[in-house]
């Protein structure tokens, strides 16, 4: 997760991005800006970031949830804090994500598994509650800007959609997550 703050290229560790996530009725602001982009490392990623992923889970299988922890601003862990002490109604999700891998054959940075367009899901729920949880301390890791854990798991909407995945700098792969329903 430190990478996703603190890029350096020497490092060549695994680093991803929220770059959109609504969550019901409530929209977290892309409030990251000065992010750096790891195939151009000199440069800002090209959208600003929702949060830094510090972890990802998806079996790759059409009907798995995704499991998302990222570290989100202040501002989007009271928003969201809010939000989960009244009555959530409104389970759709919508969202966009990037994780970026080191090629060392290719001696940089690619795109191991994206969204593109945004994906569409359904929160999930353990038992009654929903699978959401936002942290009320700081991480201790990375220090400034303060940023707070937040976790979600999110089940496909019913319909087709296309998440991209790569091994290796250019050998890409395209697999679908949901079912359309007729």
């Amino acid at each position: 997760m430190s990478q996703g703050f603190n890029f350096s290229k020497t490092e060549q560790a695994s680093v991803g991005f929220v770059t959109k996530l609504k969550l019901g009725d409530v929209e977290l602001n892309a409030d990251q800006a000065s992010i750096k982009d790891p195939e151009q490392p000199g440069q800002n990623i090209g959208s600003k970031v929702v949060g830094v992923l510090s972890h990802y889970m998806w079996e790759t299988r059409t009907t798995d949830s995704m499991y998302l922890s990222m570290q989100v601003s202040e501002a989007n862990k009271n928003e969201l804090s809010a939000k989960l002490l009244s009555d959530w109604t409104n389970m759709e999700v919508v969202f966009s994500y990037v994780i970026y891998e080191y090629d060392p054959k290719a001696k940089k940075y690619f795109k191991s598994n994206w969204s593109e367009p945004e994906l569409k899901g359904i929160l999930e729920k353990n038992g009654r509650s929903l699978n959401l949880t936002v942290g009320n301390e700081p991480s201790s890791e990375v220090q400034s800007p303060e940023n707070f854990t937040l976790q979600v798991g999110i089940k496909p909407q019913p319909e087709e959609q296309t998440v991209h995945l790569a091994t290796a700098a250019a050998k890409n792969v395209s697999k679908l997550w949901g079912i359309t329903n007729e």
